[in-house]
């Protein structure tokens, strides 16, 4: 959702408030940044104590998810500060200007009282902390406090960019909030069924945030936290508690590490290296411009692990070329949400580890099990850009070339990069989380040598930027866990994995397969790909299993659909994005990109009926007996 600072000013007080949520967002911005830097450090530190000097750190682990925890809430209210969450507004477009206005500004308000909430629950349960430990004598204060200061500082902030408009927009969307949540209690009170009451009151929560155009993340808090107020059984801590676990797993840091490697090489030059240096080597022959932009994204997805990050990474060296080149931005930008569709499947794939995280399954095996699936769908789009693109004039693209001998270290640099991640998680030498703390160092010290563009204000502004970006997207991770805890109070996921397993035991396992595509591609347009595998992921893998499925199959199946969910059109999120860095309008790039969609359906559906695709190489490196 963003906020628009230049709003006019008509609020008494708000200057005040303004400057309070700017002190203290700069204050998390710090600390969301150091923590990130000591995670790095302690994580990097124990692989060298362990497999060097053969004495392990016995708190190393713990204090990382402390970090962790602290990185996440005070990077979520940076962002938070910034504005910088995102909301699929599509629904929002169908009504008047006026109606449309007054549901945004509602939005805001349900940024503040998820604030609000959060900030009450997690103050109950920094007061239950106090008095308790961790396993090796740590206070156990130190994974809830950052939880309280992160919300407090979201508070504040939210309630800033809630109070900014006019006066009557804002008591307005104010009193609309209100009478929605008077509602809701009527609703509790005079339920006929008042045991499936608070469950009903979830799901209409959600439907109306997604609906509003409420940041995903908040949309699932707001529906959780509703659960928690409306169910007497459970104590309000339940809910801070429940977000707080959602992130306090040591797994999960591998993202933002594989974030800030991917971050570091793009700021130190290697991303328009490698581009100029593949737009060179194909741009004459026919698809030359679309064939750079598949092998680019397969490229960088092996470094950054977050689709949008590549698409960023890519998008934004490669589409000035494209347009100097006179080439459809249109086009690019469609097979853009392709390409990183067919990178879901490249580790290290944030996704990839959030479904071996929650669905129990190994990571590393998860990474082998995709790369043959990606190159798949990779010869596959490579093809259609060759035979629906044309040639380039290269010159045109770029009319002053950086000297060979730059482009070639660039690519080299990186390319060292994936090996050393792909070899390290492969041959079981250390976990995802250790190799991606190793690629982080790798990218600063062997980057800095190399390109000398990494200087230390833009390393000091990298982490800061990092913390914030990761604080957004692990924060969804961490409202999907929430709502996920409500949705196994409730049996929902029970009762969906009994109607699927009866579907698939009755009509066969491809059915079930079907439904599984179709359900969460559907879901992951309307999610985003993490709360969509932490809820689902769960209930379908062990009816896959019950079914025959191997579990490496039917992951990266997962993985794969709901990145085609959250790249397609007209609602999937990251299409929206992708379209935002290629500048270009959404409706102007559905025609384009319909031939790719294709392909990707096609291509999913042949990995769909062919295992042998994915388990093959796990099998040869002996994941799979």
């Amino acid at each position: 959702m963003s906020i628009d600072s230049r709003t006019e000013n008509l609020i008494p007080g708000l200057t005040v408030l303004h400057s309070l949520s700017r002190s203290l967002t700069t204050l998390t911005a710090v600390i969301g940044a150091v923590a990130l830097f000591a995670d790095v450090i302690v994580v990097f530190m124990s692989v060298i104590w362990r497999y060097m000097l053969h004495t392990p750190i016995e708190w190393a682990e713990e204090v990382a998810r402390a970090l962790m925890v602290t990185l996440v809430f005070c990077g979520v209210a940076t962002s938070t500060g910034r504005g910088g969450h995102l909301g699929i507004d599509l629904f929002l477009g169908w009504l008047p200007a006026g109606v449309r206005e007054y549901i945004s500004h509602m939005s805001r308000w349900v940024l503040f009282v998820v604030s609000v909430g959060l900030s009450w629950s997690s103050l109950l349960l920094v007061e239950a902390a106090l008095a308790q430990t961790t396993e090796t004598g740590l206070p156990q204060v130190i994974y809830v406090a950052p939880v309280l200061l992160g919300a407090i500082v979201m508070m504040v902030a939210s309630l800033q960019h809630a109070l900014e408009a006019r006066p009557r927009l804002v008591i307005g969307a104010a009193v609309a909030v209100g009478v929605l949540a008077l509602a809701g209690y009527v609703f509790l009170q005079t339920a006929p069924d008042p045991a499936s009451a608070p469950a009903l009151l979830m799901l209409a929560c959600f439907a109306l945030g997604i609906f509003a155009g409420v940041p995903i993340a908040f949309t699932l808090a707001i529906s959780a936290m509703v659960f928690f107020t409306s169910q007497p059984s459970l104590p309000f801590a339940f809910f801070a508690q429940q977000v707080a676990a959602g992130v306090d797993h040591f797994v999960l840091l591998a993202i933002p590490f594989f974030l800030l490697a991917g971050a570091a090489m793009e700021v130190n030059g290697m991303s328009s290296r490698l581009v100029e240096l593949i737009v060179r080597g194909m741009g004459r022959v026919r698809g030359g411009m679309g064939i750079t932009t598949v092998l680019s994204m397969a490229f960088f997805s092996g470094i950054s692990g977050s689709k949008l990050a590549d698409v960023a990474a890519v998008g934004g060296v490669l589409m000035p070329a494209v347009r100097r080149a006179k080439q459809s931005s249109e086009d690019m930008a469609g097979l853009f949400a392709a390409s990183a569709v067919m990178a879901e499947a490249i580790p290290p794939c944030v996704n990839l580890i959030v479904m071996g995280f929650v669905a129990n399954i190994s990571i590393g095996a998860l990474f082998v099990a995709g790369l043959v699936p990606a190159a798949f769908l990779m010869l596959c789009l490579l093809v259609a850009a060759a035979v629906f693109g044309q040639r380039v004039n290269v010159k045109d693209a770029y009319p002053v070339l950086m000297p060979m001998r730059q482009l070639i270290i660039g690519a080299a640099v990186g390319l060292i990069m994936v090996l050393m991640i792909g070899r390290g998680v492969m041959a079981g030498i250390a976990t995802s989380t250790e190799i991606s703390a190793f690629a982080v160092v790798y990218a600063i010290i062997v980057g800095r040598l190399a390109f000398r563009e990494l200087t230390f204000k833009a390393t000091i502004k990298l982490f800061v930027d990092v913390a914030a970006k990761s604080g957004m997207l692990l924060f969804i991770v961490a409202a999907a866990g929430s709502l996920s805890y409500a949705l196994t109070i409730e049996m929902i996921p029970q009762q969906i994995a009994h109607l699927l397993g009866s579907i698939g035991s009755s009509h066969g396992s491809w059915l079930f397969m079907l439904l599984t595509i179709v359900i969460v591609t559907l879901f992951g347009a309307v999610l985003e790909g993490a709360p969509a595998l932490i809820i689902f992921a769960p209930i379908l893998v062990p009816i896959a299993l019950q079914l025959g499925y191997n579990p490496l199959h039917y992951g990266i199946l997962v993985v794969l659909s709901m990145g085609l969910g959250l790249f397609s059109p007209p609602i999937g999120l990251g299409l929206y994005a992708t379209c935002g860095i290629c500048g270009v309008s959404m409706k102007d790039v559905i025609r384009p990109m319909v031939k790719y969609w294709v392909i990707l359906i096609a291509g999913l559906l042949v990995l769909a009926l062919v295992p042998s695709l994915t388990t093959w190489l796990p099998k040869l490196m002996g994941y799979v007996t």
